[in-house]
């Protein structure tokens, strides 16, 4: 912070001196200093929040900075700010200004960033608001390599092992993984965070984020000590051991991220962290691994142009009712299972669900009424929820004995295979119906509730005979003051006495100066206006003081009141996140039923071989967006026999299409929901890689081409036999020889090294040669029937090949001028005869030896070639034929 000279020479106001003192402690953040009803910023503090705000920046007398905006308005401004990536140090008044002597004491209670909000409504409901601490390690290469997502061989030496921690803080979820630099930018395209705490000491780069970066912290590197940081986890859990959350040695570097993260969270929620859950250990080897890359290629949750709606696939699959569900919902289709049990558990809760229409629609009723308990009980927990959020949780809990018992159906339910949903049983189990807490907010809160408790009316009447007795006071007092203006009227002959208040002078009678000669004697003279006089009685002002004490009374007893709920609350924070926890897992199933059914979707069987097969398949989103029956479905299989797909086919005939179906129908099946299809059985897939159309990166200099080599080195490289990989036209942006080489060598390589399942679609014809040299690839395309100059795409997929693209027609069908068309078509016949368009061969200067010509003109006749064509072997002597041959050594040699 600068300071002006004259602020430096001048004397400094105390409050100014404390605000220096403020702003000194929390240096990177702007500084809302209350002032009475408004929070100031002065300095730099001032001249950048009226910039962003767009509000008016002032000055002091002494020319320093200044704005501010009203503490009533600040939550708008205040998420603005945040909102831009900024920080926010809230500096309150702690000490009621009647009773301050001299400087009123203020203390920074909050200090609000991208990363950690509690607020309500400055998130959204649908998901997650994560801040991550980042710490680095070293190992013994090899030690649980997959559970930090590595494949290598743990051969000698240490690598580099990475430690991340995960807070939403509105929710309490807390979870720790361990992991490696790929691992690291599989898990921040993640889980997208807010905002990323790092050391000071670690120089290496973050990955790059495809959207805005996020708030960047650094702290103390101390302060990722994992041996620190294991003492302040076990206390603040109350663990004599961090071996019950089933972390080892391997996890250290996760340890030391989890205690720098809950030590800058603490600094910045000085009200403590009640709400906070148990850390849950993520294991990478338990998850279906889908990259930044394959995200946004499938439309899992982003749309590939920008605004645009309803053509992800969580648009499509989300039917869920509750906020807890669809965060959900949100980090299973992010994070699909590999265990085959784990997967089957889930969908027998989805079956159970579709098979039971009216169990599921009573229970998706009972959900609907249901807040969102996470959010609203931390916040009750740390003493931040208003009266219409305690409400909210009370009509929630009043839903639970309907879902209750709509579950026990449910759960009652006999699988078409036999047996029971072990998933819906076990939510049954841990559903806490809350039927205490239920009870004490229906006993202790009015029905009809305000936004704010400084508004009254929050506790019910009968809930305490204290509060009861003084509104009893406070109500009689103003009908008395109501009846006096009539008595008053009547005893003083004035027939335009009226009563009145204001918040100067309080309860007053005012008469007109026409009627000053009738006042009463008892009538004492408060305030004089232009036409009236205002007086006071002995009476009046003894009534008053009663009225307006119980207000004051009646404000400070609901305060106590409703803090003693709120705290009844806060202290059940756990059980509350149990029960929505569970309501979440009921959500999310319900909702993939309700899709189920909707959109004809069948169970996968989902086991742990390595086949894959699909039977008229579908792609989710698309059939949503068209008519059902005009979706032409697919069959897709790989086996151990046939596990490469090469398919050709031309522009719009729908090959991408049917690779991303089969990519969605894969993690759509992993994460537990039936799939688009007439048949389905998934082997399970360790990672999925969906390399589909062009990008290209400007902004690191990465042209398309380069973009298109390093997402597929990416997969290359880290692809094994279980994974599925999705390729679609690789080598398309450098000459046609190069791409086919390209393309050609990155299909051997996945049918030769790797082995895993692969589909690959392609213009290049020449990789129908593939199948002859590669035992497990099959051709096939995508079928079209030509009628005259016109092709009808049947976007069905068939075996074997074809060496059309039926460029030229697509382009016809996107309005290039028919001349074009036409030339378009003269100019193909051409170069499909004669290999050139220009007559006669190319001039010499124009070849260039080092890079082969995709049309190559016949060669130029050589002199001795043709001179032997005509030579007569039979009628040579020995003597002749030797001469002969030695002039052709010779002739040769010259050559050279």
């Amino acid at each position: 912070m600068s300071l002006t000279s004259r602020d430096s020479a001048a004397p400094t106001p105390p409050m100014l001196k404390h605000w220096r003192e403020m702003k000194a402690l929390h240096p990177d953040a702007i500084l809302f200093y209350r002032v009475g009803d408004f929070y100031e910023m002065f300095h730099e503090d001032a001249e950048l929040a009226a910039r962003i705000l767009d509000i008016t920046l002032t000055s002091r007398g002494d020319g320093a900075p200044l704005a501010g905006v009203p503490v009533k308005a600040a939550a708008e401004y205040l998420r603005q700010l945040v909102g831009a990536g900024h920080r926010v140090a809230i500096c309150e008044q702690v000490e009621d200004p009647k009773l301050a002597r001299g400087l009123v004491r203020r203390e920074v209670v909050e200090t609000l960033t991208p990363g950690a909000l509690m607020q309500e409504g400055w998130v959204a409901g649908s998901r997650n608001n994560w801040i991550v601490a980042v710490g680095r390690g070293s190992r013994e290469a090899g030690m649980r390599d997959s559970e930090a997502g590595k494949r290598g061989s743990g051969e000698a030496g240490l690598s580099i092992v990475i430690g991340l921690a995960a807070v939403d803080l509105s929710t309490g979820e807390f979870v720790l993984e361990t992991l490696n630099e790929e691992g690291l930018e599989e898990a921040l395209s993640r889980l997208g965070p807010a905002e990323i705490v790092i050391s000071s000491g670690d120089a290496s780069p973050l990955p790059p984020f495809p959207a805005s970066p996020p708030l960047t912290t650094r702290r103390e590197p101390w302060e990722f000590d994992a041996g620190l940081a294991h003492e302040e986890v076990a206390r603040r859990f109350g663990l004599a051991s961090l071996d019950g959350l089933g972390l080892g040695p391997e996890d250290q570097p996760a340890v030391g991220a989890a205690g720098a993260l809950l030590r800058y969270l603490g600094e910045l929620q000085p009200g403590g962290l009640p709400h906070l859950t148990r850390p849950i250990v993520r294991r990478s080897d338990a998850f279906l691994w889908v990259d930044e890359m394959t995200r946004r290629n499938l439309e899992l949750i982003e749309p590939l142009r920008a605004g645009a709606r309803g053509c992800t696939l969580l648009e499509t699959i989300d039917a869920t009712v509750t906020p807890m569900g669809g965060r959900l919902l949100r980090q299973w289709l992010l994070s699909p299972l590999r265990d085959p049990a784990a997967i089957n558990a889930r969908l027998d809760a989805v079956e159970v669900m579709v098979d039971d229409a009216r169990g599921r629609g009573r229970l998706r009723e009972g959900l609907d009424g249901v807040r969102d308990l996470e959010r609203l009980a931390g916040r009750a927990a740390a003493g931040r929820a208003t009266p219409r959020e305690l409400g909210s949780l009370r009509d929630s809990f009043q839903r639970l004995p309907d879902v209750a018992g709509a579950l026990a159906a449910l759960a009652g339910s006999t699988l078409p295979a036999g047996g029971h949903s072990d998933a819906l049983a076990e939510a049954a189990d841990e559903l806490d119906l809350l039927a205490d807490l239920s009870s004490q907010l229906s006993l202790a809160l009015a029905d009809r509730l305000p936004s704010t408790l400084t508004d009254g009316g929050v506790i019910r009447p009968g809930y305490d005979s204290e509060l009861d007795e003084l509104r009893s006071l406070r109500d009689g007092g103003r009908q008395y003051i109501a009846s006096l203006q009539q008595r008053e009227r009547e005893r003083s002959g004035i027939p335009s006495l009226k009563v009145g208040f204001n918040k100067v002078f309080g309860y007053y009678l005012e008469v007109t100066h026409t009627h000053a000669d009738r006042v009463p004697a008892n009538y004492e003279r408060r305030q004089t206006l232009a036409t009236a006089e205002r007086y006071v009685t002995p009476e009046l002002k003894d009534y008053e003081a009663r009225v307006l004490g119980a207000e004051e009374q009646i404000g400070t007893r609901e305060a106590e009141l409703f803090g003693a709920v709120r705290a009844v609350i806060g202290q059940a924070i756990g059980r509350i996140q149990q029960t929505a926890r569970v309501l979440a897992r009921l959500d999310v199933w319900a909702g993939l039923a309700e899709r189920a059914v909707a959109g004809r979707y069948v169970r996968p069987q989902v086991t742990d071989a390595f086949a894959l097969t699909l039977r008229e398949s579908r792609h989710p989103v698309i059939e949503r967006m068209m008519a059902r029956e005009s979706f032409i479905p697919n069959d897709a299989r790989f086996t151990e026999a046939e596990r490469v797909a090469l398919v050709t086919g031309p522009n719009m005939a729908g090959k991408s299409t049917i690779l991303r179906q089969i990519g969605l129908c894969v993690v759509l099946a992993q994460m537990g929901s039936f799939v688009p299809a007439a048949q389905a059985s998934i082997g399970t897939v360790d990672r999925l890689f969906t390399r589909v159309g062009a990008s290209d990166n400007l902004a690191q200099g990465q042209s398309t081409f380069m973009v298109e080599m390093s997402e597929t080195s990416a997969i290359l490289h880290n692809a094994t036999a279980r994974s599925l990989v999705l390729l679609d036209e690789i080598g398309r942006g450098t000459s046609t020889y190069d791409g086919v080489a390209i393309a050609w060598a990155v299909t051997e390589h996945l049918h030769d090294r790797v082995g895993c399942k692969t589909m690959f679609a392609t213009h290049y014809h020449e990789l129908m040669q593939l199948p002859e040299r590669l035992q497990h690839a099959r051709n096939y395309n995508v079928a079209v029937r030509e009628a005259g100059d016109t092709v009808v795409f049947l976007h069905r997929l068939e075996p074997g090949g074809t060496d059309r693209s039926y460029g030229i027609h697509v382009g016809q069908l996107a309005g290039l001028p028919s001349q074009v068309v036409a030339r378009a078509r003269d100019i193909l016949t051409t170069l499909e005869g004669e290999h050139r368009m220009v007559p006669g061969p190319p001039p010499a200067a124009s070849r260039d030896p080092g890079q082969l010509a995709l049309f190559r003109d016949p060669p130029e006749p050589d002199p001795m070639v043709e001179e032997l064509k005509l030579l007569d072997v039979n009628a040579l002597t020995p003597l002749e034929a030797l001469n002969r041959l030695a002039d052709f050594k010779r002739r040769a040699g010259q050559r050279e």
